[in-house]
């Protein structure tokens, strides 16, 4: 019997949020509307003021600020999720980027689904106005930067072999942009108002800790693949509030976990990558790595290239993997579960 590759879900973080991202599956997708309106509704007119922002067209700057980007990744990539779930059964592994993270461990059961929108408001609601900053994107190894790059910066997350993220204040992070670009490097500021994943996040992630301790955090359902530990996330983890809440202070190690998955799944049969980022950022690492350069595992976009926004691309992106994921399963395809 030949063995499937097993498909992983990449759900994105801050930074590669885009206007209107998976726009076009809302009221063409069931499942995807039904999540979403639900969080919505829940969320009041907190809910209407998001969705408003989300369908706005771009520029928008309201989708820079943690208190739209972050609830609306958390709420894209569930709804995402379950759209998948129904279509073509659930996937066998979730790894999650920041945020995404939570989206993964909402999609494992781990968190209830039914009180995302508490989570939304301890994940964004009470965050200190010390943690105004931001987030600069480096084309370098956190080894190739200088080691002094100016009070309070801290890398924030490695993305790829050469793709780091520094947290900081703004002054800071402006004057650390312009010695990295003196040295010859590439930098770019990315799409947030605060310094996520540095030590200045310390005191929200113990408030959010204690707001995640009365949700009653289950075991994982499906395997949750930390991109805070690189490894599985063990029942005893996922039942800790801080396990979850102590990631808003700590790096995101997303290419250790993304490299360890690949070499994990060796040369045979390989993975099925399925990019829920609209800005397909996710998997880009990824096609260095020889077990999709020349091996077996493939890159599956979810969504359109942010780009192309609009209801037949989203849909078309949609249906081609699901159809991708139809045909490699066969036999094997796990059944779809009532989302």
């Amino acid at each position: 019997m030949t063995e499937h590759r097993r498909t992983v879900l990449l759900l994105p973080g801050q930074g590669a949020q885009r206007e209107r991202m998976a726009a076009g599956l809302y009221g063409t997708e069931p499942v995807f509307t039904e999540h979403l309106d639900r969080l919505f509704t829940a969320l009041g007119a907190r809910g209407d003021r998001l969705r408003e922002n989300w369908l706005s067209p771009a520029p928008n700057p309201a989708l820079d600020e943690a208190e739209a980007a972050q609830p609306l990744l958390l709420a894209v990539g569930h709804a995402l999720g379950r759209a998948v779930e129904a279509a073509a059964g659930p996937p066998e592994l979730l790894l999650g980027h920041s945020i995404g993270e939570l989206a993964a461990a909402a999609l494992a059961d781990v968190l209830p689904a039914d009180r995302l929108a508490v989570l939304v408001d301890a994940r964004t609601g009470d965050l200190d106005p010390g943690t105004r900053g931001g987030l600069l994107a480096v084309a370098a190894a956190p080894t190739d930067l200088p080691p002094r790059l100016g009070p309070g910066i801290a890398v924030a997350a490695v993305n790829g072999p050469r793709q780091t993220v520094l947290a900081g204040p703004s002054a800071a992070l402006d004057a650390a942009a312009d010695l990295l670009r003196a040295a010859g490097l590439t930098v770019r500021a990315l799409r947030s108002g605060h310094a996520f994943h540095s030590p200045a996040l310390a005191p929200a992630a113990r408030r959010f800790g204690t707001a995640l301790g009365d949700l009653g955090l289950r075991p994982p359902r499906t395997t949750v693949f930390s991109a805070r530990t690189a490894a599985p996330v063990r029942p005893g983890e996922a039942l800790d509030p801080r396990f979850w809440a102590d990631q808003l202070a700590l790096p995101v190690r997303w290419w250790p976990a993304l490299s360890a998955l690949l070499d994990r799944a060796g040369t045979r049969p390989g993975l099925l990558l399925l990019d829920a980022a609209p800005d397909r950022s996710l998997s880009t690492p990824a096609r260095r790595h020889p077990a999709v350069r020349s091996g077996p595992s493939v890159i599956v976009p979810l969504l359109a290239d942010h780009r192309r926004t609009g209801t037949p691309a989203d849909r078309a992106a949609f249906d081609a993997a699901v159809a991708l994921l139809d045909a490699e399963a066969g036999p094997h395809r796990p059944a779809a579960r009532p989302v």
